[in-house]
């Protein structure tokens, strides 16, 4: 009872300028739709779908999952976009914000300009992880193995031109590596592979390659992100290990269609970072290995405007593409 009440005084605060309150008087007065680009089950449809849980109880309406895959995630926010703009719709999408319209020809609308970010709902640091028998037990003993070993060091990520792939690229860019990449469908194909030694080493998040650690078949050698992580404190990550700034997490953010009531925005990413928060939210999602975010819309925004020109570079250095 005391959290309940502790979470409703959050939004409540968030909440307390006059004219947003007053705007929103009305607002949610329905049921609310999260169109999520992925399938049900994986992490940002378990990420989405622990928020909207904890959301519809400071909102006070259900909200609604409705998985629309295919395309590229362009069946999602096409379908968001047709919908009507009156904040009871909203996307739920990833990198795809960021690479579709690098390596998509004639796409049907333009992401910056006809989505509007509500707030990343989370982060999912992912890791370099090699076969049990690799000989390498840190980074630079596989930098050092790859530089000497041109072109045969095969590298699984999940899917080709994903998070997981990018910063694959960025990394063998940085350390002057050439490797032969392996594209997945999931990150739980890739583990299984090395789980049986067919692939070197694989870039995937750090949930999906706990079952090969864990049966001794896989070693990790560093994570992505720009800080450690609370499940694996004692690895290092690529930015400490010699690549200052190095952060390439995969993650997932809500979007509204660009002309949705701003303060139907703002109020929908205040209950976002109140639930982000949330005790029972970390604790379904801390063992996915999901960084909770739940940022404002500004800091997402400029968040976003970074990652566009990041993966933009990326992408085009590697000559990255779907096919």
């Amino acid at each position: 009872m005391h959290q309940r009440i502790h979470r409703r005084a959050l939004l409540a605060a968030a909440l307390s300028t006059p004219s947003l309150a007053l705007a929103q008087a009305d607002w949610p007065s329905r049921p609310i739709r999260f169109i999520v680009a992925f399938a049900a089950g994986g992490a940002a449809d378990t990420a989405a779908r622990s928020i909207a849980a904890d959301m519809q109880e400071a909102l006070g309406q259900n909200i609604v999952i409705e998985n629309r895959t295919g395309g590229n995630a362009v069946i999602a926010a096409s379908a968001t976009l047709q919908s009507p703009r009156d904040g009871y719709t909203f996307l739920v999408d990833a990198a795809n914000q960021l690479t579709n319209p690098i390596l998509m020809r004639d796409l049907p609308f333009d992401y910056a300009q006809s989505f509007v970010p509500v707030t990343q709902i989370s982060s999912f640091p992912q890791v370099i992880a090699v076969k049990h028998d690799f000989p390498a037990q840190n980074l630079a003993e596989f930098i050092a193995v790859a530089k000497a070993r041109p072109n045969t060091i095969s590298v699984g990520t999940p899917p080709a031109a994903g998070m997981a792939h990018l910063a694959l690229a960025a990394f063998e860019q940085k350390a002057g590596i050439r490797i032969v990449h392996a594209p997945y469908r999931g990150g739980a194909d890739a583990a299984r592979d090395i789980m049986a030694g067919s692939i070197d080493a694989v870039l995937i998040t750090s949930s999906s390659i706990r079952p090969p650690v864990q049966a001794g078949r896989a070693r990790i050698l560093a994570v992505t992100s720009l800080e450690r992580i609370p499940s694996l404190p004692d690895v290092p990550t690529i930015a400490e290990s010699g690549f200052p700034g190095f952060d390439m997490n995969d993650w997932n953010g809500l979007f509204a269609a660009t002309g949705t009531p701003a303060a139907i925005v703002t109020r929908l990413a205040a209950a976002a970072a109140v639930s982000a928060r949330a005790p029972a939210v970390r604790a379904r999602m801390d063992p996915a290995g999901a960084i909770m975010v739940g940022n404002s819309p500004e800091v997402f925004a400029n968040w976003l405007t970074i990652q566009r020109g990041t993966a933009a570079e990326v992408i085009r250095a590697a000559g990255i593409s779907l096919g």
